[in-house]
């Protein structure tokens, strides 16, 4: 399962929001039978990386998604979730 475009608003943040939904997308993932969830983030989201690094994802892969990325040292960052072992 890929987790896509996942945000909460500013005024939001910190308040678990974003935790609650990342829950409730691997426990969705996890009640269909998925194995992993998988989702990519920019290296500037250092909050969306600790938000899914807490959430046990680990980063599999890094990438810049074109030749302008690349040449500005843009790199998008690749997590990866397994569900079938322990929470």
């Amino acid at each position: 399962l890929e987790l896509k475009r996942m945000s909460v608003s500013k005024e939001w943040r910190g308040r678990g929001v974003g935790r609650a939904l990342c829950g409730q997308v691997l426990s969705f993932a996890r009640a269909r039978g998925h194995r992993a969830v998988l989702l990519s983030t920019s290296a500037a989201q250092v909050a969306a990386q600790r938000l899914y690094e807490g959430q046990g994802f680990r980063r599999v892969g890094t990438y810049s998604p074109s030749l302008l990325a690349r040449l500005l040292c843009f790199q998008i960052f690749v997590y990866r979730r397994d569900l079938t072992g322990p929470d």
